[in-house]
């Protein structure tokens, strides 16, 4: 449920966007013009957004995380497509075709967004070039971030897709630091952005700490051998459950 709207600090907001994939290249002009059409809203950590509020507006994270996933409906078992941070948008698809998917919606932090009408954002991607060649890489990035989740499930067992899983969230990280994005998720989660599930996951983690290729500290997950765990994540063979 919708847990409030609020006015934002412009300034804030427009600081954000400018560092968002999605508005690189937007001159002031037109990024001042776009902010007057956001209003601000929130939801607590562990809410759900509902299909028809992802499906009638557009929205843009300005703080918090948000997983967007899928379950099925027998066996109510999760897996995880994307896990979002601040300057990413959803749901970006509806944006394209209109078409409201029935995707699970979970704040994962206390979430702020920005949202504006579908038909507004719409209206962009037909106004403004320079919105729409940001727009088409970011679109670009997000098909490809499922195409290698889909090759992972095929291709590779749980040992490799975790670690994959934990690599492409050190692109900017070091050893023996905190991973950010992925900071403070459960096991649970863990097991659903691989496809997996909790007590594999639980499993294969203790097995790396025994290894010393990774450590736990008040939750947060840290890597002490980079290159043990990029070993890994090469190796290349059908996946178990």
């Amino acid at each position: 449920m919708l847990a409030g709207m609020q006015p934002y600090n412009e300034v804030d907001a427009k600081i954000l966007l400018r560092h968002s994939p999605l508005f690189e290249g937007v001159d002031d002009v037109v990024l001042d013009e776009m902010l007057a059409h956001f209003r601000r809203e929130t939801w607590r950590e562990g809410e759900r957004i509902s299909e028809q509020q992802s499906s009638e507006r557009f929205h843009i994270i300005l703080s918090g995380r948000l997983k967007m996933g899928q379950t099925n409906p027998d066996s109510g078992r999760m897996v995880a497509l994307f896990l979002l941070q601040p300057g990413d948008a959803f749901d970006v698809i509806n944006l394209l075709d209109g078409r409201s998917d029935p995707m699970l919606l979970e704040a994962r932090d206390d979430l702020m967004v920005l949202s504006t009408p579908m038909q507004e954002a719409r209206r962009w991607i037909e106004e403004y070039p320079a919105f729409n060649r940001s727009f088409l890489p970011y679109l670009g990035q997000q098909m490809r971030c499922l195409a290698n989740l889909a090759g992972d499930l095929a291709l590779h067992d749980t040992e490799t897709r975790l670690a994959r899983l934990i690599l492409r969230h050190t692109q900017h990280e070091e050893p023996g630091k905190p991973l950010r994005l992925i900071h403070n998720l459960s096991h649970e989660s863990l097991a659903e952005m691989i496809g997996s599930v909790r007590v594999v996951v639980n499993r294969q983690l203790q097995h790396w700490q025994r290894e010393g290729v990774v450590m736990t500290r008040r939750g947060e997950l840290i890597i002490k051998e980079l290159e043990a765990l990029r070993k890994k994540a090469m190796h290349f063979s059908r996946h178990s459950p």
